[in-house]
Formats: C-alpha cells, structure tokens, sequence
C-alpha cells in the first residue's frame, strides 16, 4: 500500500543539509512513483522544488525551525497533512513532533564542540536525545555517527540505520567548464594556479586555523620552489567575519595577502575551484561524514584530510591522511601531495573511484526501505 510521506525541506537552500534535503528528494523522485510525498518548505523554496514527478507536492509552512512557536505549530500543520510518515532531515525535531517519523542525524557537533554550559546545554542535550529516542527509525549518515547516537545519546543500535550520503552527481560529470571558462572564473576572483582549497563551513572543529597555520609552514618550506613559491590558500562556504579566531590566524602567520576568503559561491564556480586547485585540504576534528573530500575526489583533485572521525571511513585509501591536532604533520601531508607526482596522480585515480562508490540512487533505495520500516512500526 503507498505511503504518503512528508518531508521537512525548510532547509533546501541551506549549504550542508541543503545539499541532503535536494539530493534526496531528486533521487527519490527519479525511483519511485508508488508513494505520494509532501515537501514542507517556506515560501522562497518553491522554485527550487519545481519540475518534480506528480506525487511529489508542496506544502507551504511559514515559520523557521528556530523559533519557539514551531515546537507546537509545525506538529499541528502536518497533522493537517495526515502523513503516514514524516521526515526530519536533521536533529531539530519539535517537542510535540507528530510520529510515525524518521530523523537524519548529521553529525554531534552541536553536543560536542559548543561552548555552551549548565542549563542551557541540558536542555539542549534533552531536545537532541528526545527528538532521536521518540523516532522510529533514526538514519546516521555514517558509522562514526552511528556509534556517536548509540554511545553518547543511548539509542537503541536496532532503531539506528547506517546510510551514507553521496556527492553531487554534477562534480563527477565528464563535461565541466571548458579552459577558457575556468580561466575567466578565477580571474573574477582574482585567483590564479596554484592555490590550495578548502570548502565548508568554519566551525571550531573544522580546525581552519591550524590549516592555515600549516599553509604558513608549507609557504615557508617552498619558497625557494618555481612553482609553489606563490601558493595560495583559498577558502570557501562561510563567512569570516563570524569566526576571528581564523582571522588572528591568519595576521599572526602573516598571511594576509596569500589567504583569500570567498563566502559561498554558485555550483559551477564551486566546481571550477575544485577542479583547478593544486590539492583539496580538509584537516577537520569531526565529521559526521565529510563530504567536501568526496566531491573533491569527483573532480578529479588530490585530497588531504584528517585521519579521525568518519573521514578515514569515507575517503578510504584514497587520500593522504593527517593528524589534524598538529600543524606540522598537515603540512607535511600537502608537502607530499604538492611535490610527489605519482602520488598525485594515484590519489586522482583512486579519488575518482572512491567517489564512485557513493550514490544517491542507493542512498534512496536504503531510504524507501526505511521509511516502509518505520510506518510498519508505526
């Protein structure tokens, strides 16, 4: 019997779970035509939501997942719905969420790397754990995260499903922008070959200020180099002014003029960067799964990354690994990576095939049988 299923998408246009939400409701939308879905989104997503099949609708909910009100209004709104099941694509579920329901759980940084203390931080903790325990099925995007919910917040192993994300199909397609493009694309910038990369956010545990510190050492180690003599490092997907520890990082390596911040940037110029840059840095202290290296790899770019957390579990043999809590040792892994030839064009090679091994089609598939999972326990 089909289902009618809703999903939360109020974040759709969001940076990481963004690219969760569109990917999986792109990807269900191309397998299955039994189920009838509902996307709950605000009034600014309709477009991105358009050209979807005839059993995908959209239902139009006004308020943010912040505010104080949505714990009591958005339950109410998708009863009104009358879903067999609801999806929460991250851990803000409602205090009075309506069940059957399904969360995705990211990652534990929130838990694990906030400042936050006493009170405030208890209540917290009790949102998280309740939004997970009351699910009928919680989705961990990784085995590093799965064992988090299980250890830290105490859910049962056997309500836990283990289903990894995937890159964007596009990072990995044969045509990308041609030479001339890719040319005029930095040159907008002001950027020019070779530049090292780094995209996401720039949260303490993404641990940007020791990359840049790292970058520092490697300047200093290659300055005599023909060519990496003019490295740049080049960071993308947040917006600096939120995080001064980054900018006190980049004054005291006196990198002012070598470190270049670009906030977000469209798709294909994201692409372009990924494409061109010399090597992929990502030296994180946590990942809940860590996609930027895997869209690297699509693109065909050398990839340094942390060998903690779910990184060593997603990136596989395919990256030269760091500790990120040492400068020393991440500089020495883009020394490596800049330098070694065949290296470089090992990691290319297995990058790709890495990246390969994830697909949304199959995270969709994992997905429908969850969701037929959770209704049946419902």
């Amino acid at each position: 019997m089909p289902l009618h299923i809703a999903i939360d998408a109020r974040r759709i246009r969001d940076f990481g779970i963004g690219t969760y939400i569109r990917s999986l409701v792109h990807a269900l939308a191309a397998i299955d035509s039994k189920n009838r879905y509902t996307l709950v989104s605000g009034p600014g997503e309709v477009r991105t939501l358009a050209g979807l099949p005839e059993n995908f609708h959209t239902a139009i909910y006004g308020k943010d997942d912040h505010s104080l009100p949505d714990h009591l209004l958005f339950p109410l709104f998708l009863r009104g719905l009358s879903p067999d099941l609801v999806h929460i694509p991250l851990n803000r579920v409602p205090l009075l969420m309506v069940r059957p329901y399904v969360v995705t759980i990211h990652d534990l940084a929130n838990l694990l790397f906030e400042d936050e203390s006493g009170l405030r931080m208890r209540l917290r903790r009790f949102r998280f754990r309740r939004g997970l325990v009351r699910a009928a099925r919680v989705i961990a995007v990784s085995e590093a995260t799965k064992r988090d919910v299980e250890n830290i917040l105490g859910v049962p192993p056997q309500r836990i499903r283990r289903v990894y994300n995937a890159p964007d199909p596009e990072f990995a397609r044969a045509s990308g922008p041609e030479a001339a493009e890719k040319l005029r694309i930095l040159e907008r910038y002001q950027i020019s070959y070779p530049f090292l990369l780094y995209a996401g956010n720039i949260r303490r545990h993404k641990n940007v200020p020791r990359l840049v510190e790292a970058f520092a050492v490697v300047r200093e180690q290659l300055a005599g180099h023909p060519i990496y003599r003019d490295l740049r490092l080049v960071i993308i997907g947040d917006t600096i002014s939120l995080y001064p520890e980054v900018r006190q990082a980049v004054i005291k390596s006196k990198m002012e003029h070598q470190v270049r911040f670009l906030g977000f940037v469209p798709f294909d110029t994201l692409r372009c960067f990924f494409e061109s840059a010399a090597a992929f840095v990502f030296p994180s202290r946590y990942e809940g799964f860590g996609l930027p290296p895997l869209e690297a790899m699509a693109c065909g770019t050398p990839v340094v990354t942390s060998n903690i957390s779910s990184l060593p579990e997603v990136v596989g043999d395919a990256a030269v690994l760091v500790k990120p809590e040492n400068v020393f040792d991440i500089a020495r892994g883009i020394r490596e990576v800049l330098l070694d030839e065949n290296l470089r064009a090992e990691l290319v090679r297995r990058g790709r095939e890495q990246a390969a091994r994830f697909s949304w089609e199959r995270t969709a598939r994992q997905v429908l049988e969850i969701y037929a999972e959770a209704a049946e326990g419902g």
